[in-house]
């Protein structure tokens, strides 16, 4: 290491020293409460597919299913168009906040995502409707990967888990509130306009109050540290520093010892140990675990549709069941920094496994509703656990590119999981849906559980230096 890369390595090991001593105050969770509302708009966009899916079809713009494997005028199409998207936005432009820092991509890639969907939401025809699913799904797969990785650097290292739980309870309660707006509009023609139209719009508009959001929050001090613009690194930690010191109102209390900072910000370096390992490990867990998450969420209505439920009641019932999906992160909240994460993810995907196979064979109302709020619960618990964890184990200079290129793995799945859920669903029921996720969760145990090093409470540096 020469001179200027040891210069920086230790002045970024001292700012990361000093936001890891911050303690809890009112300035640090307005920061991570304003990353989670603009992961609530996120989420609210993410995941209204299974919602409108039914007004899709009932509207004659798409059908229920896919004619051909690989067929795009179904709901499959569809999905696989916002899958692909995302695939390419974080494998592809997960440099972006590495190269032009988290908080002007966090806003940027967010507005783009909108315009995308503001055209989609007046498309008559299956191609118009996947082009522009297509290209929000690029925007969002740019802004999942920068909003984890901002959070990951503002949040001190003893409060990195909660805070990932409480940015997740945010985004996740858009899940009941897209259910509900389904529930109210599909079906509906307000002022002359189809419902599912209706429901992306609103998303649409809501999103546009992220832009105030930015003002409040600070470039990521580590960011602007390992880049070497030290001034402007010390600038925004000692603005932090004033806020949370008043907040707390006493001296804040010493940093820990210095750890440099690691000074890697080339993709390669992604593929030296032990950061090789790792990448392995996050690129077949994203493939695994998008089955199980987006396999039952983009899929709930739908799946009670085949199983004799009305449309109507279907929306009914998923509504009720995304009631939970706020409640998973929340539960997290209180276990996220007492349990190590991987062990968290391997215990949710074998409940996954259990619950799923008895949602296939429920019958009755409230048993499917009970075991829905179960999956929906162990999936969202799950969620924000990796999400932590694969923020966690890269360093600083490719966090964003390195955990965007695992998690576009994931998106990739996604594509071709829409194709063979459609499948399972029509050839083996609703049952063979159920037995393709419970493969894949136990692929999940298998390879978190034997190759994931532990996390908990160590700092982002040394974490890059285990």
């Amino acid at each position: 290491m020469n001179e200027i890369s040891l210069t920086r390595s230790l002045a970024a090991g001292a700012i990361a020293a000093r936001l890891d001593r911050l303690p809890p105050t009112r300035t640090i969770w307005t920061m991570i409460a304003l990353l989670g509302l603009g992961f609530f708009f996120e989420l609210y966009d993410l995941l209204l597919t299974g919602s409108i899916a039914p007004g899709l079809v009932r509207s004659g713009v798409l059908t229920a299913t896919t004619p051909g494997l690989f067929g795009t005028t179904g709901i499959a199409g569809f999905i696989a168009a916002l899958f692909a998207g995302l695939f390419l936005g974080t494998l592809g432009c997960g440099f972006l906040a590495d190269r032009f820092g988290r908080r002007a991509i966090f806003t940027w890639s967010l507005i783009a995502y909108s315009a995308a969907n503001l055209a989609m939401a007046f498309q008559t025809s299956a191609f118009g409707l996947e082009f522009w699913r297509f290209l929000a799904g690029l925007g969002l797969g740019v802004e999942m990967v920068t909003i984890g990785t901002y959070l990951s650097e503002l949040a001190p290292k003893a409060l990195r888990g909660r805070a990932f739980a409480i940015c997740q309870a945010m985004g996740f309660s858009a899940v009941p509130v897209v259910s509900f707006l389904a529930y109210g509009l599909v079906g509906q023609s307000p002022l002359g306009l189809e419902g599912w139209r209706w429901v992306v719009l609103i998303g649409v508009v809501a999103a546009l109050a992220v832009w105030w959001i930015r003002r409040a929050l600070p470039e990521s001090p580590r960011w602007l540290a390992q880049i070497g613009r030290l001034d402007e690194a010390e600038r925004v930690l000692a603005g932090i520093e004033d806020r949370v010191e008043r907040d707390y109102g006493r001296p804040l209390p010493p940093p820990g010892p210095l750890e440099p900072a690691p000074t890697q910000s080339r993709f390669s370096d992604m593929w030296q140990p032990p950061f090789g390992r790792r990448a392995i490990m996050l690129v077949l867990f994203n493939i695994l675990q998008s089955v199980g998450f987006y396999g039952f969420i983009n899929w709930v209505p739908t799946l009670l549709i085949n199983r004799g439920i009305t449309v109507t009641l279907s929306l009914e019932y998923a509504a009720i069941i995304a009631l939970a999906a706020p409640v998973g992160p929340l539960i997290g909240y209180w276990i996220a920094d007492r349990f190590e994460r991987k062990s968290v993810i391997v215990a949710t995907a074998g409940a996954n496994v259990v619950c799923g196979l008895l949602f296939a064979e429920a019958e009755g109302a409230w048993a499917i509703i009970a075991l829905g709020i179960a999956l929906t619960l162990e999936n969202n618990i799950m969620s924000y656990s990796f999400h932590t964890y694969q923020q966690e184990l890269f360093p600083t200079g490719i966090r964003a590119r390195a955990s965007g290129f695992v998690y576009s793995w994931s998106r990739f799945s996604a594509i071709f999981n829409a194709f063979l859920i459609a499948f399972c669903l029509g050839r083996f029921g609703v049952l063979g849906v159920f037995v393709f996720i419970a493969a894949a969760m136990i692929g999940v145990m298998v390879v978190i559980g034997l190759m994931g090093p532990r996390t908990r409470n160590v700092s982002l540096e040394g974490l890059s230096r285990q």
